[in-house]
């Protein structure tokens, strides 16, 4: 093949699905809800749709405990490592770890480092410019915190990704998490940074997981202002879930001016997810998706970096929602029937009939609850958010212009 030229299922060598059959070969619990053969679900749906071929995958390289302790306390990962060799410990539970949310499984370290290799490995991609976009699926552990396990997440690969980006290349970072859950873990890791905003549009925190992501978490210090919290209503459907993300989301990113995107595109926001409360189609996902990616266009040169994160309905909504993903990432596109050698590879795992479509059709679904008040809700809090939020990007305009003013001129 020549140098540019397109291979044949559409995408791009800029374009890169970073995998491993590792990243899918471990198990929280037998009957724990986060499925990581999601991946591999995701991944011969779309060879078996022509979308991902050979040509756009890229390995995972390394990832060293150093860099993991630039984002995790040593004495946490030293916990995880003591619990993967099944010597836990008193302290575990201490550092989240040995929960229903977090069990203890072999070789836990390892399996989660790995992930973690692989998001970075997706943004080391993009920021030395050896790609343009990069996807890393099995990646979007947004709750795990500096010291503890949260959420089904030990590891907050999304963090390291970002601190490479910053770290080693000097990138102004925007964290765009689209999961129905807040990435409260990202947010706390860079809420007084002025080089990282984090934006995220969730479902309330009133009624569900991690309980935070008001509209009142704004960022701390040099942070201020480049935290951008969107808590959606239960029942949200797809006009609503549109509608909040183009009046909050272009015009933070426009204002923040970032180097590069980080998605957590989530697909848990699906109506069909068994742990959330939002409406959504798979149809307005893959819009969402395809947004970013303009976004990205016409604010950072193209510069992308995904993963696939939460969604807990892993053979019907997940694989379909994932390859939307790539889909919209890799500019390519997807049949409209699922192809049937796929629905029977995976039909004896599935305990629920696997879809025969792309997208499913919201028009059959019943009617939701408070329709009018969820879209005016959430109307109403992106107005008040973003009156907010103007003032003090203003502010901090204003700020940043009087210290070039300063350096300028220098001592007087």
């Amino acid at each position: 093949m020549s140098e540019g030229a397109a291979p044949s299922g559409g995408s791009t060598p800029s374009v890169r699905f970073v995998y491993d059959a590792s990243l899918a070969a471990y198990e929280l619990a037998p009957e724990h809800p986060f499925r990581p053969e999601r991946l591999e679900l995701t991944r011969t749906l779309l060879e078996a749709t022509g979308a991902l071929d050979r040509e756009a995958y890229a390995d995972v390289g390394p990832l060293t405990e150093r860099e993991l302790a630039r984002v995790h306390a040593t004495r946490y990962i030293d916990a995880v490592k003591r619990a993967s060799r099944g010597d836990a410990g008193d302290e575990a539970y201490a550092f989240g770890l040995g929960t229903g949310d977090n069990p203890v499984f072999p070789n836990m370290h390892e399996a989660v480092l790995r992930v973690c290799a692989a998001t970075v490995s997706a943004v080391e991609l993009v920021a030395s410019g050896a790609a343009t976009r990069a996807v890393n699926l099995a990646g979007g552990l947004h709750h795990a915190m500096h010291a503890k396990a949260s959420g089904f997440c030990v590891y907050n690969d999304l963090a390291l990704g970002i601190r490479r980006a910053v770290d080693a290349h000097g990138l102004r970072v925007a964290y765009l998490d689209l999961d129905v859950h807040h990435g409260d873990g990202v947010q706390w890791l860079f809420y007084d940074t002025p080089d990282v905003m984090t934006i995220g549009l969730h479902e309330s925190g009133r009624y569900l997981f991690p309980g935070t992501g008001h509209t009142y978490e704004t960022g701390r210090g040099p942070g201020r202002g480049l935290a951008v919290n969107m808590p959606l209503e239960p029942f949200t459907e797809d006009a609503s879930f549109l509608e909040a993300f183009e009046t909050v989301v272009p015009r933070a990113l426009e204002a923040f001016r970032p180097d590069l995107i980080v998605l957590q595109a989530g697909a848990d926001m699906h109506r069909d997810d068994p742990l959330a409360d939002l409406s959504v189609s798979l149809a307005a996902m893959g819009a969402s998706y395809r947004r970013v990616v303009e976004l990205s266009e016409a604010l950072t040169g193209g510069r992308l970096v995904a993963t696939g994160g939460g969604g807990y309905d892993p053979y019907r909504t997940v694989p379909r929602a994932w390859s939307l993903l790539w889909a919209a990432v890799a500019g390519v596109t997807l049949p409209e029937r699922v192809p049937e050698t796929w629905r029977e590879r995976w039909a004896g795992s599935s305990a629920l009939p696997l879809p025969e479509t792309m997208v499913d059709d919201p028009s059959s679904w019943p009617p939701v609850p408070r329709r009018a008040t969820v879209s005016s809700h959430n109307r109403a809090v992106a107005a008040r958010l973003m009156e907010v939020l103007e003032t003090i990007w203003a502010e901090r305009g204003t700020d940043a212009e009087a210290t070039r003013h300063d350096d300028r001129e220098g001592p007087g």
